[in-house]
């Protein structure tokens, strides 16, 4: 092989696909990333078995075929070249050099033949979305995903796509996250379970634009095509939990509330409790107000907000920080609270638009 590319180009390329490499080594050669020259194109490989990400760069290829560099040392290496014409051939050493404006380097290659083969995902018909909606809906969601291996299937967001609709999901038993994209044409009606890890690494290479994803679905894998990335995950078989059984419909008490005010108080409030293990807050709804109380043996917190009250007054507790995760997500400047009773799930939502509910179990009061 031999190639001769922007720096910035192939540094941008390194980057992306580094993401897919394991956290633990377990097969050395998984540490590798393969770059294939080809057409006048370089293209750039790495997987874990589990994630895969490719990216496609433009080159002046002299020669074409494939080699497998040591990931994260090529990363360090590229990264101070990105100002450099890089100029990659291989020798009969089994080395790739790399030669820039007056000095090289070598980099000792592993055998691509012991590179495992990663499934195709065949593209049949595409699901079509608006990249900054598919990353939208991963980071309003994500934060609600399992990490309990007993439960597996809730390890991932289920993503379930109707018609014009994606709705993503994700519930760890003590709260669930969902929220509601368009599509942009018409698909039927399918539903896959992506693992949190993927699911995180897709949203960080989804731009923010209206630029297209687009999905492809088998058994196993998803595939996901952005222009000249493109990215296999593994899904996770297995039912996904009921959800609608759980989202009560029926409610006592409803609040609404500037969303920036009530993030405030509660980011004080539950100064005291933080170091304890259930991470406390207390909430008083009376009237027109709702007084937010935290409290630890050296200190106690009581917050005061307005908001607007339809129903009984109520008190309940809560776990801070799950509230505090779902406020991080909604851009919405008020928002409503849904109660039954002290005891039973809270549903959030925006106060402007449905596309999002979350809904957090409150710790039971010892009275």
């Amino acid at each position: 092989m031999k190639i001769i590319c922007d720096g910035l180009d192939l540094s941008d390329a390194i980057n992306k696909v580094i993401r897919a490499l394991p956290n633990k080594v377990i097969n050395p050669v998984l540490e590798g990333i393969k770059i294939t020259a080809k057409d006048g194109k370089l293209m750039l490989f790495a997987s874990d078995t589990e994630l895969a990400i490719e990216k496609t760069i433009f080159a002046d290829v002299i020669e074409e075929g494939s080699v497998l560099v040591p990931g994260r040392f090529f990363s360090e290496y590229i990264r101070k070249l990105t100002n450099e014409q890089v100029e990659l051939f291989t020798n009969e050493k089994n080395q790739l050099r790399i030669k820039y404006s007056n000095s090289e380097g070598f980099v000792q290659l592993f055998n691509t033949e012991d590179y495992p083969l990663i499934s195709s995902v065949e593209k049949n018909t595409a699901i079509k979305i608006l990249q900054r909606e598919l990353k939208d809906t991963i980071e309003k969601t994500i934060f609600s995903v399992s990490t309990d291996d007993s439960r597996p299937t809730l390890k991932g967001c289920l993503l379930e796509f109707e018609g014009l609709t994606l709705t993503t999901v994700a519930l760890d038993g003590y709260r669930l996250a969902l929220n509601k994209k368009p599509l942009e044409e018409k698909t039927e009606e399918k539903s896959i379970i992506i693992p949190s890890r993927g699911l995180g690494e897709i949203a960080k290479l989804l731009n923010e634009d209206d630029s297209l994803a687009q999905i492809y679905i088998d058994e196993n894998y998803v595939l996901i095509v952005l222009s000249d990335t493109v990215i296999t995950a593994r899904l996770i078989n297995g039912e996904f939990i009921n959800y609608k059984q759980i989202i009560p419909q029926d409610f006592v008490t409803n609040i609404v509330v500037d969303k920036q005010q009530f993030e405030d108080s509660l980011e004080r409030a539950s100064l005291p409790s933080r170091q304890e293990k259930n991470n406390l807050v207390k909430l008083e709804i009376k009237e027109n107000i709702m007084s937010i109380n935290g409290t630890s043996e050296l200190s106690n917190i009581r917050e005061n907000i307005s908001i607007s009250l339809k129903g009984k007054d109520l008190n309940i507790a809560f776990n801070a920080r799950f509230l505090a995760d779902c406020l991080r997500v909604i851009g919405s400047e008020f928002i409503k609270i849904s109660f039954t009773s002290s005891v039973s799930p809270t549903i959030i939502t925006p106060g402007e638009t449905d596309e999002s509910l979350y809904l957090v179990l409150p710790v039971r009061m010892i009275n």
